[in-house]
């Protein structure tokens, strides 16, 4: 059974920056890629960012230039770094690890950002 355990949500002003972790409790390696997601109330979940083993991202456009996505193998953690935070960005962050066989979810962490 594969755990993600995001940390690092909160409450920040607008313009303000937080750093997601998500700590796994399997070699991350053994991953495809690892994502953030985020859902905000009443919206459908969406893709943030995502790194590949080989250390490709994506992200959407609505974060480019302002989030990072990184990884620490040796931690087995993801990172997501956000910078110049708007309020659009308040939502529950979640991390997401995909291999051959599943999709395993963290419990998410709030991010609330105030105008």
């Amino acid at each position: 059974q594969v755990q993600l355990v995001e940390s690092g949500g909160g409450e920040v002003q607008a313009g303000g920056s937080l750093r997601l972790s998500c700590a796994a409790s399997r070699d991350i390696k053994s991953f495809n890629a690892m994502h953030w997601y985020r859902q905000a109330p009443g919206t459908q979940r969406e893709s943030v960012a995502t790194i590949t083993n080989g250390g490709t991202t994506k992200y959407v456009d609505s974060v480019k230039g302002r989030f990072t996505i990184s990884r620490d193998d040796a931690k087995n953690t993801v990172y997501l770094q956000m910078n110049s935070l708007k309020p659009e960005d308040t939502a529950v962050y979640y991390c997401a690890a995909v291999d051959f066989f599943a999709t395993y979810w963290g419990q998410g962490t709030q991010v609330t950002v105030s105008s």
